[in-house]
């Protein structure tokens, strides 16, 4: 359990980060340059994602004892994905919550990525992006590997 707190709470550190990094983004690009919103949260969540890979598959979920499921390609294009939907989610709740409530699209934004982060973002890159090999898959090694990833 105190690993899965420590593992859990590492992700959100790293998807402060990111996130930091994609709001400050969204933000400058909508006031500065006059970019709809939607359009920042696009920009803003690519950087993000950069920094949100990189943490999480050095720091969050990297392990000594324990080897990820993928390579490192796999992992690019499973995260590519998540990130994808994952803006896409953003953006356009974002947008729903902003035009339906009336709220500025900074706070309805915040609101939203908490949502994503936790229950979608987390979960999908816990148990598909950076998904551990089981001991069974570690114990069972051979010269074909390479052929199961």
């Amino acid at each position: 359990m105190r690993k899965q707190i420590l593992t859990f709470s590492k992700a959100q550190f790293s998807a402060l980060a990111g996130g930091l990094l994609d709001y400050g983004t969204m933000i400058f690009v909508t006031e500065v340059f006059h970019i709809h919103y939607t359009i920042g949260i696009v920009i803003g969540g690519i950087l993000g994602a950069l920094v949100n890979f990189f943490l999480n598959k050095k720091w969050t979920f990297n392990s000594e004892n324990e080897s990820y499921q993928s390579s490192l390609p796999k992992q690019l294009l499973k995260f590519t994905v998540t990130a994808l939907n994952s803006i896409f989610l953003k953006s356009y709740g974002t947008f729903i919550l902003t035009t339906f409530l009336v709220l500025d699209y900074k706070i309805t934004r915040i609101m939203v990525d908490l949502i994503v982060s936790i229950f979608f973002n987390y979960t999908l890159q816990k148990q598909w992006v950076f998904k551990k090999c089981s001991i069974e898959t570690r114990t069972n090694t051979n010269k074909f590997d390479f052929m199961q990833d």
